[in-house]
């Protein structure tokens, strides 16, 4: 059974993010925790959150144990941007962009294994 839980307008830009939530795709979620717990950046912070909040989604809604789920999908989207201006000399100005971000995280219980292609 699949479970997702969804982080939308994080305050991160996507590829920030995207640093955070690469090689967790297939592990084990105890394995995660672990291994973002142990990161110091914003990002690892934020994918942490969501991971539980998956994990907690699938032990209420489902009853689902959390020793035996593993990531099947996360999926870190680019959002909107807030858009602010900055005055510079001479009367002029400059965009700055915020940007934000979509974070999808999907669990699922069954065992995710890859298949190889076999070559010709």
């Amino acid at each position: 059974m699949k479970v997702q839980a969804k982080a939308r307008n994080l305050s991160i830009s996507a590829q920030k993010l995207r640093l955070s939530a690469s090689g967790l795709r297939g592990s084990s979620v105890q394995n995660a925790l672990q291994h973002l717990a142990s990161r110091p950046q914003k990002g690892s912070a934020m994918v942490f959150d969501a991971l539980r909040s998956a994990i907690a989604n699938a032990e209420h809604n489902n009853s689902l144990k959390s020793a035996q789920l593993t990531i099947d999908e996360i999926r870190v989207d680019q959002g909107t941007k807030l858009k602010r201006w900055r005055p510079r000399s001479k009367g002029m100005t400059a965009p700055i962009e915020h940007p934000k971000s979509h974070l999808t995280i999907v669990l699922t219980d069954q065992v995710v294994t890859k298949v190889k292609k076999e070559a010709k």
